[in-house]
């Protein structure tokens, strides 16, 4: 069943769904990456799962990728989607853009093997805008942004299955983002075990680029 490898950890003690390196780099960002655990409800998770996983089925795991982002690793982009996940996708619209952001009209799903691993990069800002918006799937992981001037300077967001993320701003531009392979999953202290995650990412158009245009490279989120 799609849904049967999802990992919780909702029962663990954690101390929150944010940390950093310190109180100005956790100020700073307050309002540019953000964390709403329990976005999804368990059944709606299911309904997403349940319609990418034929699509997904079809394609094999990569291990390399056209800006060497990712491994371990199958992707598509979806713009037809069943009236429930359009509901679903529409909420996440209302949380995480505002009324004036115009969305790609396709959606990235990116499907990570369970050592599978996101490296540390920047968005190209030719491909998607000012906003980025994930839904995460089946299995919790830890997102690390490090500051790309001042690697001192980082941010690490707790993902559990059914959360929501948002990257905008100085987040965005300013910071490098990657999920941590199994071996590197900790959330402080607190081991996070990597199972295969799937993400639902929603990005806002790029300055100049029409809602039409074709042929862009999806980011690595």
């Amino acid at each position: 069943m799609a849904g049967s490898g999802r990992l919780a950890l909702g029962t663990l003690p954690w101390p929150g769904w944010v940390r950093g390196s310190g109180p100005a780099v956790l100020s700073r960002l307050r309002d540019a990456a953000v964390v709403r655990p329990g976005f999804l409800s368990a059944a709606e998770e299911e309904t997403l799962s349940r319609e990418l996983e034929p699509e997904l089925r079809r394609r094999r795991y990569e291990y390399d990728h056209w800006d060497a982002a990712i491994h371990g690793f199958r992707e598509t982009e979806k713009s037809r989607w069943s009236e429930a996940s359009r509901a679903i996708l529409q909420r996440v619209q209302a949380a995480a853009f505002s009324p004036g952001q115009t969305l790609l009209s396709s959606v990235h799903v990116l499907d990570l093997e369970p050592r599978g691993y996101i490296k540390p990069h920047v968005d190209s800002i030719k491909f998607c805008g000012a906003t980025i918006a994930g839904l995460s799937l089946l299995s919790p992981s830890v997102m690390r942004l490090v500051h790309t001037q001042e690697p001192g300077e980082w941010l690490e967001l707790l993902l559990e299955p059914g959360s929501l993320y948002i990257l905008r701003g100085s987040a965005r531009y300013d910071f490098s983002h990657e999920i941590l392979r199994d071996e590197e999953s900790f959330f402080g202290e607190r081991r996070v075990p990597r199972g295969r995650r799937i993400s639902v990412i929603c990005r806002s158009l790029p300055e100049g680029m029409g809602s039409g245009e074709p042929g862009q490279p999806p980011p690595a989120c």
